[in-house]
């Protein structure tokens, strides 16, 4: 009896959380189907009292959304596809490589996961302007082309396999790019899908590095997109910026529903290992 109501107050916990969790959502969902007014005399009234689609409307009407649509899938999908990569060769080489010092050079590329944005940020972007990339989507994706997190949890997920499979691959006068291609990507394929997700949920969502490097409006993301529709008084296109809001998140949102098995299974895996 005492774990079942254990068990009780750990359900009624996670429901508080999860609530909590999907207010915003909620939130901006049912606001953005509101009019200005309805927003600011109930904007806590989940129901909008006169349903318009007049902000969507708005939104696809000023903006060139399906251009920053475009833009920011194609840093999402650049920085994903570079970052799966680097961590996928970096961690062969770490786990099946016998180099010397590998342990020190794997720790201290995880180093670089306690380092702050703030730090990097100002050279990063002395950087991109002296190469002539401000304003453009390419010195968005380049600072972001390697990550420790996707090292660490696809070195974990490698660490599974069997060395033996890969000296007899060896053996048999297999490649390393045959042997990552053939053998070891399609073992550590959850992971590998998982971690692609989160690199490009992270990515889709990004704000701060974007906005210096991106001034015009062709060139924006959809976080750049959401600011301009929020004003230092509060926001006066209010039920607006809940549309876009909404939009932004449509993608990362279905992503993550498809995939979150995956997600779940990799944390957990390299927790356990």
């Amino acid at each position: 009896m005492k774990i079942e109501r254990k068990e009780i107050k750990w359900h009624v916990l996670m429901w508080i959380v999860v609530i909590f969790l999907l207010i915003p959502i909620v939130f901006a969902i049912s606001n953005s189907f509101k009019t200005i007014s309805d927003a600011m005399n109930n904007v806590f009234n989940l129901i909008p009292e006169e349903f318009t689609l007049k902000n969507y409307k708005y939104v696809f009407k000023r903006l060139p959304f399906f251009q920053i649509v475009m833009n920011t899938f194609t840093v999402a999908f650049t920085v994903t596809l570079f970052k799966l990569l680097t961590s996928i060769l970096t961690a062969y080489s770490l786990v099946f490589f016998n180099l010397k010092y590998k342990n020190f050079i794997y720790y201290l590329l995880l180093s670089t996961m306690f380092i702050p944005f703030t730090v990097t940020m100002i050279p990063n972007y002395m950087t991109i302007s002296a190469v002539g990339f401000r304003d453009n989507i390419i010195g968005v994706i380049l600072p972001q082309m390697a990550d420790a997190l996707g090292i660490f949890l696809i070195r974990q997920a490698m660490r599974t396999i069997p060395k033996s499979l890969i000296e007899y691959a060896h053996l048999e006068d297999i490649g390393n790019m045959r042997t990552i291609k053939d053998i070891v990507i399609p073992l550590t394929k959850p992971a590998i899908t998982s971690t692609g997700i989160i690199f490009f949920i992270n990515s889709w969502n990004e704000y701060v590095w974007p906005v210096l490097i991106l001034k015009s409006k062709e060139n924006y993301t959809l976080s750049l997109a959401l600011q301009m529709f929020i004003s230092s008084e509060g926001g006066t296109e209010f039920t607006i910026a809940m549309a876009v809001s909404v939009l932004t998140m449509i993608i990362p949102l279905i992503l993550y529903i498809v995939f979150q098995k995956y997600i779940i299974d990799t944390f957990s895996f390299s927790g356990i290992k």
